[in-house]
């Protein structure tokens, strides 16, 4: 398991989530994912994104900085 930092901050939307799923399939199974935004409505898209591809949420955090949501690779993605 290793842990992953994606820098998408003064993106807006879809872009976060885009950059995400695209993070994501790089990615194995158990590793851990920190997105960081400046979007605030990254806090809700990228955790409906993760719900859908069956991705465990850890945590989410907002705030003056932006937006911080935690993520663990638990499927692989389709490609």
């Amino acid at each position: 398991m290793s842990r992953y930092i994606l820098d998408a901050r003064n993106l807006l939307c879809p872009m976060p989530v885009i950059r995400t799923q695209d993070r994501v399939k790089a990615l194995n199974t158990g590793d851990i994912l920190e997105v960081q935004c400046t979007d605030p409505g990254a806090l809700n898209d990228i955790p409906a994104w993760c719900r859908v591809h069956g991705h465990e949420v850890m945590a989410t955090n907002e705030d003056a900085e932006g937006v911080v949501v935690i993520l663990r690779v638990t499927t692989p993605t389709p490609t």
